[in-house]
């Protein structure tokens, strides 16, 4: 058994509470995972069922699912690894997207008004944090902008990748990395807002961020499969597209 998931599996376990069969697990990209703190507060508040997040990069949480993680809906950061689990036999539905996410260059130091992409070819930033691009979607978005303003070259020896936005957001605020490319959810946090500055990337510069969500097989199981659909649709409600707008996603909901 692949190390991670038992360690995964066994904090689940731990986790457990008096009903373990009743409780939705939702696998959680790490740029919703503040957002998502706040939609679960509101869901638990309408529905009265009980919400456990498990936050991780896109692609790790994927390679998860595919070993038997017992996940009930699956919020991604792309639309790639939900619609890899759709056609994998993983969901009985299509995944959909449920908003647009927003890229932004972050420092702990340098002011706001000298934060820009060739800043970071200069002298002044000497490690440049990116979420792992293999992994998380903010991560091959963030390749796109260098390569689309040609940093690519000089910017290469520079690159340090996080394993995820929140493992990123830790290299940037820790001083680790002069600059880094990050979510807007993630800076907007509360438990983030206001530490350092932030621009926001023109979104022309890369390929929109589309984020989708799939209710898996695993909550095909009653009693799980109606209190699963019931989070599902929650998440595209109109009050669950206003959180998300909160945070700086682009709500989906017309």
């Amino acid at each position: 058994m692949n190390f991670r998931y038992f360690t995964l599996l066994i904090t689940l376990l731990a986790a457990g509470c008096s009903q373990p069969s009743e409780k939705i697990i939702v696998a959680t990209a790490a740029n919703v995972q503040y957002v998502m703190k706040e939609i679960k507060t509101e869901f638990e508040k309408e529905s009265g069922k009980e919400i456990q997040i498990v936050v991780g990069s896109s692609g790790n949480l994927t390679t998860q699912i595919r070993e038997g993680a017992p996940f009930d809906v699956f919020v991604s950061a792309d639309t790639r690894y939900p619609e890899e689990i759709f056609k994998n036999g993983g969901s009985e539905e299509k995944p959909k997207v449920y908003a647009l996410g927003s890229l932004v260059l972050w420092s702990k130091d340098i002011p706001q008004a000298e934060l820009n992409t060739a800043l970071l070819a200069t002298e002044k930033v000497k490690k440049i944090a990116i979420p792992n691009p293999k992994t998380a979607p903010y991560g091959v978005a963030a390749m796109e902008v260098l390569q689309s303003q040609n940093l690519t070259g000089e910017t290469a020896s520079k690159l340090v990748y996080g394993e995820s936005i929140a493992q990123t957001a830790q290299y940037i605020m820790s001083g680790s990395a002069e600059a880094g490319f990050n979510a807007l959810s993630i800076v907007l946090a509360p438990e983030m807002k206001g530490k350092g500055n932030y621009i926001t990337i023109n979104p022309k510069l890369h390929k929109p961020i589309e984020q989708a969500a799939i209710l898996l097989k695993h909550s095909d199981s009653s009693p799980k499969k109606e209190s699963s659909r019931q989070f599902y649709d929650f998440l595209y409600s109109k009050k669950g597209q206003a959180i998300l707008v909160k945070y700086g996603y682009e709500s989906m909901s017309e």
